[in-house]
């Protein structure tokens, strides 16, 4: 009993406060990212743009209306050699459908339609990035 007397003596009141605080603080981070989420629902939509060598190539609206496409970017597009990429567009998602990379981490990656998601295709310089177009208010 004397020694858990002796462990209560050091606690102060001010520590409660501190420890409270920092408690609370430590949800903020949930809270931001709750509040980024919803505004996800205020873009009209989603850009997706086609990086080759860090030269822009293509851009795309994706959104519910758009078509399932495949676009073939070789050498005329800045690819070195007999490299190639599919790519392929359905919705208001994209990927990376099929290249002829050693690794194919592209590919596997999947499908991406979040805006921030990058797909990147290292051996071709391949990255696509999606971003938002904001709606006027």
């Amino acid at each position: 009993m004397n020694k858990r007397y002796n462990y209560l003596k050091l606690f102060r009141p001010f520590d409660m406060i501190i420890i409270f605080s920092l408690i609370v603080a430590s949800f903020i981070p949930i809270g931001i990212f709750a509040m980024y989420q919803n505004n996800l629902g205020a873009f009209e939509s989603t850009t997706a743009i086609v990086l080759i060598n860090g030269e822009e190539v293509d851009r795309f609206i994706l959104s519910e209306e758009t078509p399932r496409q495949l676009v073939t970017y070789t050498s005329e597009d800045g690819l070195v050699g007999d490299q190639y990429n599919i790519v392929e567009i359905y919705g208001a998602q994209i990927r990376v459908k099929e290249d002829n990379s050693p690794d194919q981490i592209a590919v596997r990656t999947g499908w991406i339609s979040r805006p921030g998601e990058t797909s990147i295709c290292l051996p071709h310089r391949l990255i696509i990035e999606l971003s938002e177009i904001r709606q006027n208010f």
